[in-house]
């Protein structure tokens, strides 16, 4: 979806040629609010907002950039994933950080927003987040893959983690209850000055993760 829909989904002027930038280097400005959403399925996600706008993720595109939206009012539409759909009503504190998850299940589709408030800024550190979206990992931790070394330990459903590292190439292995979950996940070279989360979502396999590079969409 383009992101001149996104900025008519929030109620923003029009910009011509947008690109996605960092997130800002010294922290938002009191008043600043962002928002995201992010597909924990397969089937394409889409949004349809109170005012008409609309957004889709798929498979290929899981996570939106960050979208800046107006401090403590409310965001409504609907979220549809196949013949799933669910109620959209959220509203971002300032300086707030909100990610909506859409989680489709048999019982239905539901949508799970993670907070996070920004750290400060570091230009020669990457900043890492991990987000838990996934009631069945106990004790979930992110570990370096091949490697007993602890990014994240303990993290509780609904919690967010952030932490600074080195920038270099990293692969991540989640551990739930101190047992190895799933395939490790390629996270690539991770860059100076630049921020990523990566999202534990439950799946029909078992525990999942998913990783996304935390832009602001201008």
């Amino acid at each position: 979806m383009k992101r001149a829909c996104w900025a008519v989904l929030l109620g923003l002027p029009l910009l011509a040629q947008a690109a996605e930038i960092p997130l800002y280097p010294t922290g938002p400005s009191e008043d600043a609010a962002f928002l995201r959403f992010f597909n924990a399925g397969e089937q394409p996600l889409a949004l349809s907002a109170a005012n008409g706008a609309s957004l889709t993720l798929d498979a290929q595109q899981r996570a939106s950039d960050f979208l800046t939206v107006p401090a403590g009012k409310p965001i409504q539409g609907t979220l549809k994933q196949g013949e799933q759909s669910a109620e959209l009503d959220v509203s971002v504190e300032p300086g707030e950080f909100a990610t909506v998850i859409g989680l489709p299940s048999a019982a239905g589709l539901s949508l799970h927003t993670l907070r996070e408030q920004p750290d400060d800024f570091n230009a020669l550190k990457a900043s890492l987040a991990f987000y838990n979206a996934d009631a069945s990992c106990a004790d979930a931790s992110l570990q370096v893959a091949g490697r007993a070394v602890d990014i994240f330990k303990a993290v509780a459903h609904g919690d967010v983690q952030r932490r600074f590292i080195n920038p270099l190439k990293l692969s991540v292995q989640l551990q739930c209850a101190g047992t190895a979950a799933g395939a490790p996940l390629e996270l690539g070279q991770l860059e100076a000055g630049q921020r990523y989360s990566v999202l534990l979502v439950p799946s029909a396999q078992g525990p999942r993760l998913f990783q996304a590079v935390d832009n602001l969409a201008n």
